[in-house]
């Protein structure tokens, strides 16, 4: 690593590796940026690791322990980085604003839907507020009008091609 940390060889791994600590800090800060919350949590689960690594054995001492957490704190930057990355890759890409053209032919479709709609003959509107404002099935919508579940049917098509013929013009 940067600075140079007297390692002691009789200490525990954990005081060796924590020896280390502001200096892998600095690192770890200076790459992924001292406002990014996650830094102290990158820092811990370095030295986790090297302590874990070196009880299990894997650190056979080839190399000194700056050195080996150095390499470790390398490759976790950069997974750490890697991660951050991909997670933006694939996050939704926000909905574009609205154009305000097509809400206001939106808007002036709905008036003239509704006025349609309140020029329909009473037995026509009822059954479409039965039906569709009121969400009733058409058997529901048939005995509050006291009509057949097919007459309803019929209402109902005839209707929706009164106001899309309306519409159209």
């Amino acid at each position: 690593m940067a600075r140079m940390v007297k390692e002691d060889k009789n200490a525990p791994p954990e005081n060796s590796v924590l020896q280390y600590r502001a200096v892998i800090s600095f690192r770890v800060r200076k790459a992924l940026g001292g406002s990014n919350p996650d830094w102290e949590d990158v820092v811990n689960e370095i030295l986790t690791q090297a302590v874990a690594k070196i009880k299990s054995g894997e650190f056979r001492g080839d190399s000194s322990i700056g050195t080996f957490l150095y390499i470790i704190t390398s490759r976790r930057i950069i997974d750490y980085i890697r991660q951050k990355t991909r997670v933006l890759k694939h996050a939704p890409e926000p909905a574009p604003f609205p154009d305000p053209h097509d809400e206001m032919e939106h808007r002036e479709r709905a008036k003239q839907v509704e006025q349609v709609v309140a020029g329909l003959k009473p037995k026509f509107r009822d059954v479409l507020y039965l039906y569709y404002y009121r969400e009733l099935s058409r058997e529901e919508v048939a005995r509050a009008l006291d009509i057949s579940p097919r007459r309803v049917s019929e209402r109902v098509n005839y209707a929706l091609k009164l106001i899309q013929k309306s519409v159209r013009k």
